[in-house]
């Protein structure tokens, strides 16, 4: 008989907490021997102590933060691992309905062309009644690192130009609503909840600005995964199979049901479903857009963990004047990335993964069949919206053309 080995997870009400909600309640982490106690946080801040502190042995993190925090940028420092992306893409620019007036009218148009609305938007900064203050969950998040790329494409300078003001995902609608930010970038189903509410528009969207762009990743003490390979293995093991349950299209409702309870996100099932099912809603009086690709988490091997993505992370970071260069923190940053932790779990499984675990990061622009150690595997196309190419053997140049 298998001992059952309790883990504590920490995580962010989002709807890309789904694999993890999923591996818990429908039995995957059950027929592994573990039982997943997940603890439901308010903030990035929060949640990043109580993983380097040890009070969980792993969390739902933002994949620039565990790269931060390895980095010592973030209050403590700390040795992450992450060895399983939960997710790509899945947030959404949103702003104030009078800010978005500014911009394209067609908001089809203005989500499909984030190069041209990046322009429209530089432009309506200096029509808007003060400097616009963005909202964004935390300094070292996804969102917040393509905010800033995309921003920057048009000019506008975002550590001059407008104010990013960090505050947790949950507390965003009720900020736009008091006037105290003009508009935030978050994670689902928040930017939804603001559109339902009349708040605000939807400005531009995650996938648009990098395809297939890492998100929220399982993160883990460096020295806490060494020392528990079995149980770190049989956790992968079950969030694969979550994985590929939440991707199925036959399941969307029930996990959108899922995630709607208190415990996990708290807001209306049909508000989570728009995410999962692609079907996205920009203004309140719209009809949904199709974006099926706007949140993936399985298909297109997404949990792999390319140690690319982390240094595409770190570039930014470097950019940004957040860190010094050096090949010290280049390899630092990279390590933060587990591929040969995700191959050892999933060795003796039929589940496809890349024999690489560096590639060109948005040189895919259409599916790409590629190597795998086993059956068959696509790549999705992966391009940023400016269409630049990040290859992790040269940051310098890669840094030099900004």
């Amino acid at each position: 008989m298998v001992m059952t080995t309790d883990l504590r997870i920490a995580f962010l009400p989002l709807t890309d907490a789904a694999v993890l909600a999923v591996a818990r309640e429908r039995g995957f982490a059950e027929e592994e021997g573990l039982h997943l106690d997940l603890v439901r946080t308010t903030s990035w801040a929060t949640l990043r102590d109580r993983l380097v502190f040890g009070q969980v042995q792993a969390a739902h993190m933002l994949a620039p933060l565990a790269v931060a925090v390895t980095l010592g940028l973030s209050q403590q420092a700390a040795s992450l691992s992450a060895p399983y992306k939960l997710n790509v893409n899945g947030n959404m620019l949103v702003m104030a309905s009078e800010f978005a007036q500014a911009l394209d009218p067609d908001v089809a148009a203005r989500l499909d062309d984030p190069l041209g609305t990046a322009h429209d938007f530089a432009a309506a900064i200096g029509l808007w009644k003060r400097k616009p203050v963005i909202g964004v969950v935390h300094r070292y998040s996804s969102h917040a690192v393509m905010l800033r790329y995309w921003l920057a494409s048009a000019g506008v300078d975002p550590d001059r130009d407008v104010i990013l003001r960090v505050l947790p995902p949950s507390l965003t609608v009720e900020a736009i609503r008091a006037g105290e930010i003009d508009g935030f970038i978050a994670g689902e189903p928040w930017g939804s909840a603001a559109v339902d509410a009349g708040l605000a528009e939807g400005v531009a969207i995650g996938e648009r600005i990098w395809r297939r762009g890492v998100e929220k990743v399982l993160a883990f003490r460096t020295p806490w995964l060494e020392e528990n390979p079995d149980s770190v293995d049989r956790l992968l093991r079950a969030l694969v199979r979550a994985g590929a349950w939440c991707d199925d299209p036959d399941h969307h409702e029930a996990l959108a049901h899922l995630l709607s309870q208190p415990h996990y996100v708290d807001q209306p099932a049909d508000l989570i479903l728009r995410a999962l099912s692609g079907r996205i809603v920009p203004r309140v009086d719209m009809a949904p857009l199709s974006m099926p690709d706007f949140m993936l988490f399985s298909r297109e091997a997404t949990p792999f963990p390319w140690r690319s993505q982390a240094l595409w992370i770190y570039s930014q970071l470097v950019r940004w004047k957040m860190v010094d260069h050096s090949a010290e923190n280049a390899a630092k940053a990279a390590s933060v990335f587990r591929p040969d932790i995700f191959r050892r779990a999933l060795a003796d499984s039929d589940v496809a993964m890349p024999g690489a675990s560096m590639k060109v990061e948005g040189a895919v622009a259409s599916p790409l069949a590629v190597g795998s150690k086993r059956g068959e595997l696509t790549l999705g196309p992966d391009s940023f919206f400016d269409g630049r190419m990040f290859d992790p053997e040269r940051i310098e140049d890669f840094l030099a053309s900004f």
